[in-house]
């Protein structure tokens, strides 16, 4: 799929906003209105590793492919490079791979004037794709939807905790409930009103800005697109996110549990439109569901379960299933049920499955290859799909409990023979190997926490 979009220029603004098609970007390279031109990777983190390039040589040497580290798709979220992958690692010193600018995902950066960003793609000696990398991941499982006959729309919605950059770690940025407010403390309306404009500007279409309940959270919805745009503009935004608040004294935290009864998610609601433009998930409230989205809501019970590592890579990650938070802890589905994993939300047209597993810490791309490899799964085997939970969601007993952490999650994961039908043996050893190293890294660190207990 290609750009359809244009560059302009904002009559009130001295900058170049939104997507850029290869030939304004060639023009305005010439013209010197472009100066530099970013080129990303998505990480196993979900954050944007690459290179920042003299643009007129981009243009001229760069557009074929250039060679980065392959170490960025083996790392920790300190850049620490891990061993036992095996595509890299000290056994292979930890070469490079080609990286290929896809230059149809070429967009302006508003927050840096002049400077445009470029998606790449990994590639290995032999111009095959690293199967591993997130994007390409992804890319696979909504090819083997589309061979089904389907491709899939995704509404993301983002929530982080804002904290003063000096005190990370500290309290919040506000401790009184805003949600739902209209009206902000100046620092933090200024804050909310930026990162709207920029995303604007950015050609990222959001639908709104919210503060939540807890302290510091704020929330984000985005607006219903195709992948893997709706996912790269997601990781835009986290990009973007995180300079505006750095600029402005702060900085946004992505965990899932930033607080000891906070949780923070990533939720993405799923649609898929068939060959023909239908919209295969409509249906009124009262009537049967469609077969379609039955299936695909079993394949993510039945199948969710054995790839976990992928919506909850982090020792943190469990610690947001909590009951009555609004995350889930139980693998069940319900209708317009907000204390399920698996919520059928909407109706008509718009009727959508919402996944409530992810928490703010998932890499966008992992989490949905998670989702749509379950989708597919169910599908294709026509699974079943047992009754929805109609009480209280944290009580329902004929439901599989959530993992109580990383640890148990990987083991599942793993040695699940239907893991590796579904991703591939070499992304489960590639990613129950990063979980390996995030428990090693636990135990080997004492916490804050630890110290507190051991006083007393």
């Amino acid at each position: 799929m290609t750009n359809q979009h244009t560059t302009t220029f904002h009559s009130h603004k001295p900058w170049l906003s939104g997507p850029v098609t290869v030939k304004d970007l060639t023009k305005h390279v010439e013209a010197s209105r472009i100066t530099e031109i970013l080129l990303g990777v998505p990480d196993m983190q979900g954050r944007l590793k690459g290179k920042i390039f003299n643009a007129p040589v981009f243009l001229e040497r760069m557009t074929g492919g250039t060679q980065m580290c392959a170490y960025i798709l083996a790392t920790d979220t300190y850049m620490t490079p891990l061993d036992g992958f095996a595509f890299t690692g000290w056994s292979q010193g930890f070469g490079d791979f080609l990286v290929k600018p896809e230059m149809d995902t070429a967009r302006m950066l508003p927050h840096r004037p002049g400077t445009a960003l470029v998606f790449g793609t990994p590639l290995h000696d032999d111009n095959t794709p690293v199967v591993v990398a997130p994007r390409h991941l992804l890319a696979s499982q909504v090819d083997r939807l589309g061979a089904l006959g389907y491709r899939v729309q995704v509404g993301v919605e983002s929530e982080f905790v804002l904290y003063p950059q000096e005190a990370a770690g500290g309290a919040p940025m506000w401790s009184e409930n805003l949600d739902y407010a209209l009206q902000h403390p100046p620092a933090i309306g200024d804050f909310l009103h930026d990162v709207g404009e920029t995303l604007t500007d950015a050609g990222i279409v959001y639908e709104a800005i919210k503060t939540e309940g807890a302290p510091g959270q704020t929330e984000v919805s985005f607006a219903y697109g195709d992948v893997p745009f709706a996912c790269d503009d997601y990781t835009v935004f986290r990009h973007i996110v995180r300079d505006i608040a750095g600029r402005r004294g702060m900085v946004p935290v992505f965990m899932a549990a930033p607080e000891t009864g906070i949780g923070s998610g990533l939720h993405l609601h799923l649609s898929l439109v068939d060959d023909n433009g239908r919209r295969v998930f409509a249906h009124q409230r009262g009537e049967n569901l469609p077969a379609l989205l039955q299936q695909a809501t079993a394949g993510l019970l039945s199948a969710l379960p054995h790839l976990a590592p992928l919506y909850a890579p982090t020792v943190n990650s469990y610690k947001r299933y909590r009951p009555r938070s609004f995350a889930p802890t139980r693998y069940n589905w319900g209708i317009d049920h907000r204390g399920c994993a698996i919520r059928v939300a909407g109706h008509g047209d718009s009727t959508r499955l919402e996944v409530r597993l992810a928490g703010a810490d998932a890499n966008v791309y992992l989490a949905l290859a998670a989702y749509l490899a379950a989708m597919v799964h169910g599908i294709e085997e026509k699974l079943p799909l047992r009754a929805a939970c109609d009480g209280d969601a944290y009580t329902d007993r004929k439901a599989m409990p959530l993992y109580a952490d990383l640890s148990e999650a990987l083991q599942h994961f793993e040695h699940s023979t239907l893991a590796h039908t579904l991703l591939g043996k070499e992304v489960v050893h590639h990613y129950a190997r990063a979980a390996h190293a995030e428990l090693d890294w636990h135990r080997r660190h004492v916490t804050d926490h630890e110290r507190q207990r051991g006083v007393r």
